[in-house]
C-alpha cells in the first residue's frame, strides 16, 4: 500500500459515472465466472459439472461480447475514448513510481483528474488489452464455440487443440491482468481508496494543480 505523505492536500472528484462503474464491476464478474468455468471445462477441477460449466461459459461469453460491443459504443458517443488516447510522456516517470517511489511516499508522477483518468502506462495497457488481448480471446472463443462448423465456414488448417491452447493462452493473459489489477487497486493513499471510488464514484486525489501538458494534448 502506498505511502501517502501528510503534506500532500487532498480532495474529492466525481471520476466515474454509474455507468462506468457498472460495467467495471459487471465485466469482472464476468470474467471470474469465465474463468472458473474455463478452468473446470479443462478438466482442473469439478464444480458445475462438465455440461453446466459448458453452458454457462457460452452463455457469458456472448454476454460479455454484447456488452463490450456496448462499452465501446459508449465510449465513443460519450467522448470518452480520449481518455484511452496513448501517449508515451510521462510512462517511464509513472514506471519507476510503482517499482520504488510509492514505497517511499513520493506523489504519483500523473494525478487523477477528470480530463485524465488513466495515467499514461495505464492507457497503454488498457488500450493493447482492448484491441488485442480481449479480441483475440473473443476470436478464439468463438472459433471453439463453433468448431462443429468449421467445415461449412471453410476452415481446415486449424485444429480444434491448437484453438483450446490458443484460448488458454489468452485466458492466462487475461488473468494475469487480474491479479495486477486487484494489487493496483491497493496502491493508493490507503488500501480500499481505489476501490471505494469506483463503487461510489467518487475518489480522493490531490488537490488540483494546472494542468500538465500531457493532459493538455488530450482534451
Amino acid at each position: 500500500m502506498a505511502a501517502m505523505n501528510n503534506t500532500h492536500k487532498m480532495t474529492k472528484i466525481y471520476l466515474y459515472t454509474r455507468y462506468e462503474r457498472f460495467w467495471h464491476w459487471f465485466q469482472g464478474a464476468i470474467i471470474t465466472v469465465l474463468l472458473v468455468t474455463g478452468l473446470e471445462v479443462h478438466g482442473s477441477f469439478t464444480l458445475l459439472g462438465f455440461k453446466r460449466a459448458v453452458q454457462w461459459h457460452n452463455f457469458l461469453g456472448i454476454t460479455w461480447l454484447i456488452t463490450f460491443a456496448f462499452f465501446v459504443f459508449w465510449v465513443f458517443t460519450t467522448g470518452e475514448w480520449k481518455q484511452y488516447i496513448p501517449t508515451t510522456k510521462k510512462v517511464f516517470q509513472v514506471i519507476q513510481y510503482y517499482t520504488f517511489g510509492i514505497f517511499s511516499g513520493q506523489p504519483h508522477p500523473v494525478p487523477k483528474r477528470k480530463e485524465a483518468k488513466h495515467n499514461p502506462l495505464q492507457r497503454l495497457t488498457y488500450l493493447s488489452i482492448a484491441m488485442f488481448l480481449l479480441p483475440f480471446q473473443m476470436i478464439t472463443g468463438f472459433l471453439y464455440w463453433g468448431y462443429n462448423s468449421w467445415g461449412e465456414w471453410g476452415i481446415s488448417d486449424l485444429t480444434l487443440r491448437t484453438i483450446a491452447l490458443l484460448h488458454m493462452a489468452g485466458a492466462f493473459g487475461i488473468l494475469a491482468f487480474v491479479v495486477i489489477h486487484i494489487y493496483m487497486t491497493t496502491t493508493g493513499h490507503s488500501l480500499f481508496a481505489h476501490i471505494k471510488g469506483m463503487i461510489t464514484g467518487w475518489e480522493e486525489v490531490e488537490k488540483e494543480e494546472p494542468v500538465a501538458e500531457w493532459e493538455k494534448r488530450h482534451k
